[in-house]
């Protein structure tokens, strides 16, 4: 089942979608797999570019982890006033529940000041562990 959560920070706008992919055996193990599409969207009057991400990865079975790196998905976008960048990534989790939460570092292109806009926090959890 598809989630869907948005957020604005400083007039950009974030929406996340999520979905469960399944499950499969690692390591002897069971691991749960889930994807997430998320659109940055440009609602102000100023181009900004994604220069960094700042995760932080919540596992029910574990402590969280935190992945802090630069751009997205290998790139650092520029999104002029009123375009949108999207892209789709995912995790792999110990148990059938979690969630993410974390922020963008941007650049205002018109001042060269940066900001964190932040990324709504999001559950993952496999269509199961709702019964």
């Amino acid at each position: 089942m598809e989630k869907m959560i948005s957020q604005t920070t400083k007039g950009v706008k974030v929406t996340v979608k999520t979905e469960y992919e399944g499950n499969f055996f690692k390591t002897k193990k069971v691991s749960y797999a889930f994807s997430y599409t998320i659109t940055i969207e440009n609602v102000s009057d100023h181009y900004v570019q994604v220069k960094g991400r700042f995760w932080e990865i919540y596992d029910s079975l574990n402590s969280a982890k935190v992945v802090h790196g630069e751009g997205v998905v290998g790139e650092q976008p520029i999104i002029e006033p009123g375009s949108k960048y999207t892209y789709s990534s995912g995790c792999v989790l110990n148990s059938p529940l979690g969630g993410m939460k974390g922020f963008y570092e941007v650049m205002n292109m018109s001042t060269n000041r940066f900001f964190n806009v932040e990324i709504p926090s999001f559950k993952l959890s496999a269509p199961f562990v709702l019964n």
